[in-house]
């Protein structure tokens, strides 16, 4: 497969495309070029690990100040006119790539392909068959090992803490599931009961001691390990397995900024990459505080393009993989140099609010609410540079995605997590469902929530996503267009009648300025819709600005 043009040829491209945009006056709707296919065979890159404290006081500090200093951006901001992402088509979508696939919220799926999610074949290492450790990790909290199963099939087996029993495991197959369904490559990651005479160890397997020493690992250093594990009333143990991603070579994580320089296919900085911005609305709703770098991971294909995946949900939803999540998640970052300049201010006297009324109901869930919860306000455990680029266009991509999920199909995806107490996966799907609520209600409210325009001879249809989701009632919902400027007029249903012996305009393109009239009697700033002649006969519907 080949690029039709170069990166370079498309950031010159894309630069005069958002010139011409920038223009005032009743200019023509200018396409954004294409973006260039970024799975072509490159020579493979050279792994490369982060430096976590160095990551942590750059994004904190640095960062920080650097933005501050950025007086371009600052003015962008101050004047409504943010940069917008780089990588979206006409119609204000995300085409495929490396990076991100689109799924539900563009072709609904089959509640069987969401709930299988990114699995292949069966269920997970066989239990009914002798497992082999191949790797062990015996220190921290929580311990793990990798396991080879009968079937050649690789798996990182991650244990449970001892009391919260099914968190960890249930965080990381739901947040799996929903994250392949929103259109991200993720991992294969099953819950699987075993009993632990199936364990084998690999001939010559060492490991790192609690002394420090690398040697070999035997069966009473295993009989020590599981000790540390909290099995079932039925002895057996169960635990998140995450089948090994097939790769060529691994090249470790990924940055949300700039790009990697020994990958040619990535010439779009990742801060602007509208998958990447988007993210924080998903992450926000499923509590995924942890998203800095070290939880992504690069790969070299078998088909020879990098592929870049989200990985490790252990520590999402109510779960921060060894112990609940703690109840400041979503409300200050990591360190807070804000919420530390309050506690100074106050003598440690200012009681915030998250800190009233915590408490865990289910042990098997953590800590997971909607009491509080604000999708634009969630703060991560670091400021993540794409996070902060995000605009209103963005944020209503990530919301239209989180809508696109129906309540059956969220528990559908949280039997997946095989809960015991079924008041617990009640209260899991109630809280995704409020806390999905929650995303829309705020982000249909600040953008124009109409959607799938389709061209049907000489009318145009669309959806008003707040009223399709279900989110808002029909009743009491108003719209009126604007046809190239003309005086704009009351819509009866979501259609708009071209007129058929209306002139062309000058630009050639039709201008259709649709508006929505909110519960509070606000008009919210329109949505274009663009078209221009398809022949001598018709017309064509060429993009969507908001």
């Amino acid at each position: 497969m080949k690029r039709t043009f170069h990166p370079v040829q498309f950031g010159g491209a894309l630069l005069a495309a958002l010139l011409l945009t920038a223009c005032g006056g009743s200019r023509p709707f200018v396409p954004p070029p294409q973006v260039p296919d970024d799975r072509v065979p490159v020579p493979a890159p050279e792994y490369r690990s982060i430096d976590i404290p160095a990551d942590v006081v750059e994004k904190q500090f640095f960062d920080q100040i650097e933005q501050m200093l950025d007086f371009s951006r600052g003015f962008r901001k101050l004047t409504g006119n943010p940069k917008e992402a780089y990588n979206v088509d006409a119609f204000d979508e995300v085409p495929n790539s490396s990076w991100y696939t689109n799924r539900h919220h563009r072709t609904r799926m089959s509640l069987d392909a969401i709930v299988r999610g990114p699995n292949e074949g069966q269920a997970g290492p066989n239990p009914d068959v002798n497992w082999t450790i191949t790797k062990v990790k015996a220190e921290g909290v929580t311990p793990g090992f990798n396991i080879r199963d009968a079937e050649g099939g690789e798996y990182v087996i991650k244990f449970e803490p001892v009391g919260y029993a099914e968190m960890p495991s249930g965080a990381e197959v739901i947040g799996t599931k929903l994250f392949h369904a929103a259109g991200f490559n993720v991992p294969q990651n099953y819950v699987v009961y075993f009993r632990p005479d199936i364990l084998e160890i690999e001939e010559g397997l060492t490991f790192v001691d609690d002394r420090g020493r690398d040697r070999l690992f035997n069966r009473d250093d295993l009989a020590a390990l599981l000790r540390r594990v909290e099995p079932q009333p039925d002895g057996r143990i169960r635990v998140a397995a995450s089948k090994l991603i097939k790769a060529k070579k691994f090249l470790g994580p990924f940055r949300y900024r700039s790009t990697r320089k020994d990958d040619p296919n990535d010439f779009i900085p990742h801060q602007h990459r509208r998958e990447l911005r988007g993210l924080r609305v998903i992450a926000a709703w499923l509590n995924h505080y942890d998203t800095k770098d070290n939880n992504t991971l690069d790969i070299y294909s078998h088909d020879g393009y990098v592929k870049h995946y989200l990985i490790d949900f252990g520590s999402t939803l109510g779960s921060q993989g060894d112990e609940p999540m703690p109840p400041f998640v979503g409300n200050e970052n990591a360190f807070d140099p804000h919420q530390v300049a309050i506690n100074t201010v106050t003598l440690g006297l200012y009681v915030r609010p998250w800190e009233r009324n915590w408490r865990i109901i289910h042990p098997s869930i953590g800590f997971f609410t909607s009491e509080n919860f604000h999708p634009q306000k969630f703060k991560f455990i670091l400021p993540n540079p794409a996070f902060e680029a995000m605009t209103d266009r963005d944020g209503f991509w990530g919301a239209k995605i989180v809508m696109s999920f129906r309540d059956e199909e969220l528990a559908a995806i949280v039997g997946e997590a095989r809960y015991s107490d079924p008041e617990a996966t009640a209260y899991m799907v109630r809280t995704l469902q409020e806390r999905r609520d929650i995303v829309g209600r705020y982000w249909f409210n600040r953008v124009n929530p109409l959607d799938r325009f389709v061209l049907d001879g000489g009318t145009v249809r669309f959806e008003d996503l707040a009223v399709s989701s279900g989110l808002m009632a029909a009743e009491g919902r108003r719209y009126r267009a604007s046809i190239n400027g003309a005086p704009a007029t009351e819509l009866q249903d979501l259609v708009i009648v071209l007129p058929a012996d209306a002139p062309a305009p000058s630009t050639g393109q039709w201008e259709i300025a649709i508006e929505t009239r909110r519960g509070d009697g606000h008009w919210m700033d329109p949505v274009r819709v663009y078209l221009d002649r398809d022949g001598s006969s018709g017309w064509r519907l060429i993009g969507v600005r908001r």
